[in-house]
């Protein structure tokens, strides 16, 4: 089947569309206040190009058009779009709604926003806008849903700053429910010092109020961006930029006695301090900051702990571990003892993600058990790899080990049942696997370890 970007009378001119992008982020630097005209930008070149950044895959909106719908007629429908977006007439559909359930919480649902396929082109093409002016704006500490950054790369930047100070006070900073309670107002605001062109600011403003279909009815919350929208990561990232990391680097740092780091991914956080009464100061000033914009931080998942590599306290990542351990982004972050007897910053894949991963491993293989066997192979590496490419950082070797050996047993039982007898043996199991073997694991993420003087 030809590709559908292949069906565009007129493919996007890359270059055209690069120049544009570092004209805006030209402009963005030379001029630190308000932007008054973006959207000129956006033309059917930008479109075409916003079209082929947008997934093609994802699920239908409330009105049910598919990608393949939409490129039947591309041209004509992404110039409509163009003159309604441009003339003011453009209507922003409700975002469908839909509850998924959370991972190793049974009755707990996390709710996902699904917009219609041409509003995800046009949320991409002012996303691009937007991008090119706060990527000159945002701070090294920012981590999330920005490009030629990862996960990754925050958890580097959190063990090289912890391995330089040889460990601190950590604050674990978690916001509760922070896509459901984004206020609109003050974002419009935040919004409003940077950028005044009105186009954007008036779809941003269509996209905020146009509410959220659920169960056949459409409500209109006044907080929130919906998780699953095209420009929602951006719009948070902007949030906050000014909410924590703008106010963190200018307003707390001068007036702390030792060194302080913050390293955040999205709405995830975490904050080293090298003295403790400048993180207990810090913790007590959060809330009152976060409140101030409609945030509030969960109690429980919110905590200062001690992060030192010879603490005597007792830790819960093991007897060969020194000081306390925390989490961030999948691992439990916790200082041991090299074999040369350095105290280094060891990460391994923490309790909650291991247990979901097995769950849904599990789950996966009960009901696809009756599958071709050479099928469920394929799929099972793909999914073995999945976890290992984010998983696979060096010293967190056991964990992969114990994953692919309680996958393996997993995969076996239920092929056991694919019939009332039991046939599949170990002995045979063990010819099965040497002709279908699973993928080994391995650090796809190496570094060197960091480690601090004894």
């Amino acid at each position: 089947m030809e590709p559908l970007e292949g069906k565009m009378t007129g493919a996007p001119n890359p270059e055209s569309i690069s120049t544009k992008l570092q004209r805006i982020a030209t402009l963005a630097r030379k001029i630190p206040g308000p932007l008054n005209t973006l959207a000129h930008c956006i033309d059917i070149e930008w479109l075409k190009e916003a079209y082929r950044r947008t997934r093609k895959d994802g699920a239908v909106g409330v009105d049910g058009q598919s990608a393949d719908d939409y490129a039947r007629d591309l041209e004509a429908n992404l110039q409509s779009l163009l003159d309604r977006a441009k003339s003011g007439t453009y209507r922003a559909p409700p975002v469908r709604r839909v509850e998924i359930p959370k991972p190793g919480k049974p009755n707990a649902t996390r709710p996902i926003g699904i917009p219609t396929f041409e509003d995800k082109i046009l949320q991409r093409a002012v996303a691009m806008v937007l991008e090119a002016v706060y990527e000159q704006d945002f701070l090294d500490c920012s981590w999330g849903f920005r490009p030629q950054r990862s996960a990754h790369g925050a958890l580097h930047d959190l063990r090289e700053r912890a391995r330089k100070m040889q460990g601190g006070w950590v604050i674990e900073l978690d916001f509760q429910r922070f896509f459901d309670t984004l206020d609109h107002q003050r974002l419009r605001e935040i919004l409003h010092q940077r950028v005044r062109d009105g186009v954007l600011l008036r779809l941003i403003g269509k996209w905020l109020n146009a509410g959220v279909l659920k169960e056949g009815q459409v409500v209109h919350p006044h907080t929130g961006t919906p998780q699953g929208g095209v420009i929602s990561p951006l719009l948070a990232n902007i949030y906050l930029h000014e909410v924590l990391d703008l106010w963190f680097a200018r307003r707390v740092c001068p007036r702390l006695q030792g060194q302080a780091h913050l390293v955040r991914y999205a709405d995830d956080a975490v904050l080293l301090f090298a003295q403790e009464e400048d993180a207990r100061k810090v913790l007590a000033a959060l809330p009152r900051r976060v409140q101030s914009y409609g945030l509030h931080l969960h109690p429980e998942k919110t905590r200062l702990l001690e992060f030192h590599p010879r603490s005597n306290r007792p830790s819960p990542s093991g007897p060969s571990a020194g000081g306390r351990s925390f989490d961030f982004l999948g691992f439990t972050h916790y200082w041991a003892r090299s074999r040369r007897a350095f105290w280094v910053i060891q990460r391994r894949t923490a309790s909650d993600r291991f247990s979901r991963a097995v769950r849904t491993a599990n789950e996966w293989c009960r009901r696809h058990r009756h599958l071709p066997v050479k099928q469920q192979h394929t799929m099972l590496c793909r999914k073995l790899r999945g976890h290992f490419s984010y998983y696979g950082i060096t010293g967190n070797s056991l964990a992969l080990d114990r994953f692919l050996y309680v996958v393996t047993r997993m995969w076996r039982k239920w092929l056991d049942r694919r019939s009332q007898g039991r046939v599949m043996t170990w002995e045979r199991f063990a010819r099965f696997l040497a002709r279908y073997p699973l993928p080994p694991p391995r650090p796809v993420h190496s570094t060197l370890l960091c480690a601090a003087n004894p």
